[in-house]
C-alpha cells in the first residue's frame, strides 16, 4: 500500500512539474547598448536586399571589428535577415536585442548558467527579491567579446569607471607594508 502512495505522489509531482524554459523566464534588463547611428537596423536595411554571402564589409559597418570566431561566424548567424531589428536563435526563433543573453547562451552555456545565477556579469537588486541583470553586451562587445571594461549604463558620474580594488583581508598586507604601518605609528 505504501508503494501505491509513493507512486501516486511521484506521478502528481511529474504532472505538476513544468520545466522552466528561457522563453518563460524573464530577466529584468536595462535597454541594450545599441548605437543610435545603426539602430533601428531597418532604417537602412528595410529597402536593401539581403546578401547572405559571408564577406568583408567595405561599404558600411567598417568600424566594427569582428573578432568572435570569425572563421566560423557571419553577421547573419546572429542578426535576423528577414527582420533586421531582431536577433535569432539557431532554431530560428527571433529575439529582441533585450533578450540577447539567450543568443549568447547558445554557445556560452556555462557563462549563461552563471549569469542567471548571478555569478557572472553584474546583477543588482535583492538576493531574495527583484533583480536587474546587465546584458552580456553591457560588458562585452558582441563582435569582439574579449573582456574590455565598458561604461556602466547605470553610472551617472563624470569620470571613467575603473574596477574597484579587491577588498583587503585583515592581516593580508605584505611584510614591507606591515613594517611601513608600524613605522608610522602602527603597532
Amino acid at each position: 500500500m505504501r508503494r501505491v502512495w509513493v507512486l501516486a505522489a511521484v506521478c502528481a509531482c511529474v504532472v505538476a512539474w513544468e520545466p522552466e524554459t528561457d522563453a518563460a523566464q524573464e530577466f529584468a534588463v536595462p535597454p541594450p547598448p545599441l548605437s543610435e547611428d545603426y539602430y533601428p537596423c531597418s532604417q537602412c536595411h528595410a529597402d536593401l536586399s539581403t546578401d547572405p554571402t559571408p564577406r568583408q564589409l567595405t561599404d558600411e559597418h567598417t568600424d566594427i571589428v569582428f573578432d568572435h570566431a570569425e572563421q566560423f561566424r557571419w553577421c547573419l548567424d546572429c542578426h535576423d535577415a528577414r527582420d533586421r531589428d531582431k536577433l535569432h536563435l539557431q532554431s530560428g526563433e527571433r529575439l529582441d536585442f533585450g533578450e540577447s543573453y539567450r543568443l549568447c547562451g547558445q554557445c556560452h552555456g556555462d557563462k549563461y548558467r552563471d549569469w542567471r545565477a548571478g555569478i557572472h556579469g553584474k546583477r543588482t537588486g535583492r538576493w531574495d527579491g527583484e533583480k536587474q541583470y546587465l546584458l552580456c553586451a553591457h560588458c562585452h562587445d558582441p563582435h569582439s567579446p574579449r573582456y574590455v571594461l565598458r561604461a556602466d549604463p547605470a553610472w551617472t558620474g563624470t569620470s571613467d569607471r575603473q574596477p574597484e580594488p579587491p577588498p583587503q583581508v585583515p592581516g593580508s598586507q605584505t611584510l614591507p607594508a606591515r613594517r611601513e604601518g608600524q613605522g608610522a605609528g602602527g603597532h
